[in-house]
């Protein structure tokens, strides 16, 4: 198979795919790697390194996408990139159809297959290509809240951590899954008062393996949530909203029993999701204000840590894109019931359940559309 690795071209975006090592795994099994000029230079990787483990240049997005049998890459396909899918491309990346119905257009247009990073399954019902980013943006948001409660950038001007003869810091977390334990750990290391909240108990219960004692655990109901809203100088959100719900574990309301200057970081950043009034930043213009209280919403904190990203991103992805490539896309789907979860759109047709209830379209499942029913 040929594999087409590009530049990622939203901004502050400097991720890759693939490090100069999944090239040469590619290579050593008889495929054919392009990688596009400059895609790894935000990570540390040169040209000439992808070239020495076997790979070749490609001086534009056009030639690459054109001479590719399957583009593996970060981030969503953006607009400008809509001209060169073709029938018979296969994208493999984040896609987030849900919230990009023009993207969704395009896929099913041009008959794409579409598979997203996303929603790959594995056998305990996880989300193994999420994992590692969720893992990263849990940390990298501490580390933005670190930032942020600095005075100097708008904030309340406090130093999130324990510092001898005054009040300790505290910092709510929601959610104790991969980015809130990734949250948790780092925060609780500065000597915070870190509280996790879930409705989950096994998640609480592994949590309390993890972390260290100066994290509470709580089951997340409305009376925790709000004495925690009281009393709390950050609130980190680490989970997922279903798409389909129109309310909020966190309403524009409750933001107004938090203390003057406090800073809400949103790691999930749904578009008015668990947080009433959460919407997506980006690096160029990160925070906002709402209800004097500072937003947080980038939604690639990943891409601020390229390097550790981008080598933590192509460990999870690479065994999936090799399948792909080692057995054609169409038997690797059918083989994989895991890796058939993200099937996104397949000769037209959009085969994700959840986008087709989001935006109102019908949808077929994977299996009719690959004859396995």
């Amino acid at each position: 198979m040929i594999i087409g690795i590009t530049k990622e071209i939203k901004a502050n975006e400097n991720r890759v795919s693939c490090t100069p090592e999944g090239v040469k795994e590619f290579v050593k099994r008889g495929h054919t790697v392009f990688v596009e000029r400059g895609a790894g230079d935000g990570s540390g990787f040169s040209d000439k390194e992808y070239e020495s483990q076997g790979a070749k240049i490609l001086k534009t997005p056009e030639e690459l996408y054109r001479n590719s049998e399957m583009v593996y890459k970060v981030k969503e396909i953006f607009p400008e990139e809509y001209k060169y899918l073709r029938e018979g491309l296969i994208v493999f990346t984040y896609i987030h159809s849900n919230a990009h119905r023009n993207q969704t257009d395009a896929l099913l247009e041009k008959k794409v297959t579409a598979i997203a990073y996303e929603d790959v399954t594995d056998k305990n019902g996880e989300f193994p290509l999420l994992k590692p980013m969720s893992e990263i943006a849990g940390k990298g948001g501490f580390i933005a809240a670190l930032n942020f409660s600095q005075k100097i950038h708008g904030g309340k001007g406090i130093l999130l951590a324990r510092v001898h003869g005054i009040r300790t810091p505290e910092v709510t977390i929601i959610g104790a899954g991969n980015s809130g334990i990734g949250a948790a750990e780092l925060s609780s290391a500065f000597g915070n008062k870190v509280t996790i909240l879930d409705i989950d108990i096994n998640k609480l219960e592994r949590a309390k393996e993890i972390l260290p004692p100066n994290v509470e655990l709580l089951y997340s109901n409305e009376q925790n949530l709000i004495k925690c809203l009281k009393r709390t100088d950050v609130l980190m959100n680490c989970i997922l909203w279903p798409k389909w719900r129109k309310d909020h574990l966190v309403s524009r309301d409750m933001l107004k029993l938090m203390k003057r200057e406090s800073l809400i970081v949103d790691v999930a950043c749904d578009e008015a999701g668990a947080i009433e009034t959460c919407r997506s930043t980006s690096h160029d213009d990160p925070v906002y204000i709402e209800e004097g209280i500072m937003h947080y919403c980038v939604d690639n904190i990943p891409a601020a840590f390229p390097q550790t990203s981008t080598y933590s991103l192509c460990n999870a992805t690479l065994p999936y894109a090799l399948e792909i490539a080692n057995k054609g896309v169409k038997k690797a789907l059918t083989d994989n019931k895991y890796l058939r979860r993200g099937l996104t759109s397949y000769d037209g047709k959009l085969t994700l359940e959840e986008t087709g209830k989001k935006q109102n379209r019908p949808y077929t499942s994977p299996e009719k559309v690959l004859g396995i029913e």
